[in-house]
């Protein structure tokens, strides 16, 4: 079954277009990964699919039933957890999740059960007569990741889940996710490739507010299985990187650069030539390596050459 489709999706705000002609389709028990770039659509997709904002046209469906025709219905088979949520922090975690629980109208006894159930899903439990207020980042995320399934959703919404987050807490509100593997569909908007890749089995990409591509994470990775030359940049020489990256993006045989710190990691469409190329290149520029390697695709490789092909369009 599809449990996450849309059909020619709109969404026009003033002069601004923030959905253009999105048409998604999500099969039911996978976690989705929704990415993109930053103003891409990502949330504006989720509030609609939600309810809590109306498309200017085209139409959407969740788990079968349209939106927003039969808002009610979805809503008690659907969580959210918006980018910020929000919290009374003067509760303690166990009775944040029974308010909760009463809004849902779970019965007493199983309102009890679910909580605990939650609180250790969590990692909560040694935590749950704490003030919420007195909670780091990490704990309140995952607190907020309890209340979005309460409800035992057949659809989880998640928006920026951990873009916040320390690597700590990003590593403790990911292994929550994984853990719902199986139990819900899990739609998780993100711009954090590494995220998506650690988790998700079916990938969106969306840019200007249309869907790029959509494929399982696998096949994704294999279709546009694009030769990589990966270095490491002495820290001696690490001032000349940013000018020879300008020189690379020159050369016939290099698609895309990406750089994190030290590490410059370049996109090839000729592996021969670029073996050389990039040696002598970066000899010319006066840059040090302290390593050389030609590794695998990662889903940044291919975001960038996705993402770089629709912008070259425009």
């Amino acid at each position: 079954m599809i449990a996450v489709r849309t059909e020619e999706l709109h969404k026009v705000f003033g002069e601004f277009t923030a959905l253009n002609g999105l048409n998604l389709s999500v099969e039911e028990g996978t976690i989705f990964g929704f990415l993109g770039p930053n103003g891409a659509g990502k949330t504006t997709t989720i509030r609609i699919l939600t309810g809590l904002a109306h498309a200017t046209s085209g139409r959407a469906w969740v788990m079968g039933k349209e939106v927003p025709v039969n808002q009610q219905a979805i809503a008690r088979q659907i969580g959210f957890l918006p980018e910020e949520p929000a919290f009374y922090t003067w509760m303690t975690p166990r009775e944040f999740l029974d308010y909760v629980g009463r809004v849902f109208g779970i019965p007493a006894a199983e309102r009890s059960a679910r909580t605990k159930e939650l609180l250790e899903l969590a990692g909560l439990e040694e935590s749950a007569k704490r003030r919420i207020g007195g909670f780091s980042r990490g704990m309140r995320q995952r607190l907020a990741l309890a209340q979005a399934v309460l409800n035992r959703p057949k659809v989880l919404f998640l928006d920026e889940p951990a873009s916040a987050l320390d690597p700590l807490g990003r590593k403790e509100v990911l292994d929550f996710i994984e853990q719902l593997r199986g139990q819900c569909t899990v739609f998780m908007s993100t711009h954090i490739l590494a995220d998506v890749e650690r988790v998700c089995d079916t990938v969106g990409i969306i840019n200007r507010g249309r869907l790029v591509t959509e494929a399982p994470r696998e096949a994704l990775l294999a279709q546009y299985a694009v030769p990589a030359l990966e270095v490491v940049v002495d820290e001696k020489t690490e001032p000349l990187i940013d000018p020879w990256s300008e020189t690379l993006r020159r050369e016939p045989w290099v698609k895309t650069i990406s750089q994190q710190e030290q590490v410059v990691r370049v996109i090839v469409n000729d592996i021969e030539t670029a073996k050389t190329g990039l040696l002598r290149s970066a000899a010319q520029a006066g840059i040090i390596l302290n390593k050389y390697e030609v590794v695998k695709p990662s889903l940044e490789d291919v975001f960038l050459q996705l993402v770089g092909e629709e912008e070259a369009k425009k």
